[in-house]
């Protein structure tokens, strides 16, 4: 009976997004360039026009070039939100090995409008087993932050273009900004055999743009003693990015962008944002009080992004799963937020049951052994997460 009604709810969604849904009309894409869209990618043919079948909002468009031998290139893609009914139509350029950024005129598209009936054996129809996923994956980013956190070109790529920093420009080491003046002060010989590598940078226009985390997690002026405790505690950091944002939201809108960069094209760049935005937010431990409705958010954004990574057909599987526990940098950071959550006498009560909520999905889907409740050690964390401890004169 139930597999009866998912059928029947299926069938139901299929004939709306006939009638609703967008169509993408892609032209002169080569045969068996890797394409997708949102969490499914294929293979294409020599019959591929396009997807049909587009539920109206956000999407993540993407697509990589296979060469003769097979090998596929960096993964390229592009956030679009598609309108009811909408027709989108894109060509490939062969010179760039991409989509063009021009879209096709309105004489163009009303010629595949009125020609659809003949068009729809060349459209593969959009996969709407993920749609309920992806929709909660992406329910914070409004078309607002995908402008501002878009590559100024366009394009979304797993690879950057790199180009050599000019003499008078600061390059960075281990997230420290370095240049010949301070070469002498990097701590280990690793920092200075860094630095010694050419320092390069993303050709100017391919790079996210991503809200800055501020370099000085402590206010101006503060005393040996608060800069020992802002270092353990980061809600001064995630205050100061909250300011940068129209409404608290916005910030969950970037940890889900970056996450999505990741998962779906493959960017690095926004892994690393992700992991950085994750331990900020964790190791909030003042911000806990002021901001419950902000973490209970968080933590259901989270909870969505790991488990859904891990055991969700339409995500590809294992990511973060097989990571040596204890050496996880999410690990880490959301031991800190539970030790925080649990130990806060001021902490919501609300707040609490979503954590132990998170824990113990966490633990059973993922296998994470966060330790008893009772007596849970804090661990001995070290690089970027280690905490910094001011030494008091006298």
């Amino acid at each position: 009976m139930a597999s009866t009604s998912k059928v029947e709810i299926g069938q139901e969604v299929a004939r709306q997004m006939l009638v609703e849904g967008a169509v993408l009309i892609i032209l002169d894409m080569p045969i068996g360039t890797e394409f997708g869209i949102d969490l499914k990618s294929w293979n294409t043919g020599e019959k591929f026009k396009g997807v049909k079948m587009i539920p109206p909002g956000l999407h993540f468009v993407f697509y990589s070039p296979v060469n003769e031998y097979g090998d596929s290139a960096p993964r390229s893609g592009f956030f679009y939100c598609f309108n009811k009914s909408e027709f989108l139509v894109r060509k490939w350029d062969s010179s760039t090995e991409s989509l063009s950024e021009e879209v096709g005129s309105p004489e163009e598209v009303a010629r595949f409008k009125k020609n659809i009936l003949n068009m729809d054996k060349f459209l593969g129809a959009y996969p709407l087993d993920v749609w309920k996923t992806w929709k909660t994956l992406t329910n914070k980013i409004s078309d607002k932050l995908v402008k501002q956190f878009t590559p100024e070109l366009g394009l979304i790529k797993s690879a950057l273009e790199l180009i050599p920093c000019t003499k008078t420009e600061t390059g960075k080491v281990n997230g420290r900004r370095i240049n010949c003046r301070n070469y002498t002060s990097l701590a280990t010989l690793e920092e200075k055999e860094n630095a010694l590598l050419p320092q390069m940078k993303p050709f100017p226009g391919t790079e996210l743009r991503f809200t800055a985390i501020p370099e000085q997690h402590f206010p101006p002026g503060a005393s040996p003693s608060e800069i020992t405790r802002h270092s353990l505690d980061s809600s001064y950091v995630l205050e100061k990015m909250l300011s940068c944002c129209d409404r608290p939201s916005d910030l969950l809108g970037e940890v889900q962008f970056s996450f999505v960069c990741f998962l779906v094209g493959h960017s690095l760049e926004a892994f690393e944002h992700w992991m950085q935005l994750v331990g900020i937010v964790c190791r909030a431990e003042e911000a806990l009080v002021q901001h419950s409705t902000f973490f209970s958010e968080f933590m259901s954004t989270l909870e969505l992004q790991l488990v859904s990574s891990c055991g969700d057909d339409s995500v590809p599987g294992g990511l973060l799963a097989d990571v040596v526990t204890g050496k996880n940098a999410i690990y880490a950071a959301l031991r800190a937020l539970f030790l925080n959550i649990r130990e806060g006498d001021s902490v919501d009560t609300r707040l609490k049951a979503r954590a132990l909520h998170l824990k113990e999905q966490l633990t059973n889907v993922m296998g994470w052994d966060f330790g008893p409740d009772e007596a849970e050690e804090d661990e001995v964390e070290s690089g970027e997460y280690a905490p910094v401890i001011v030494e008091l004169p006298g």
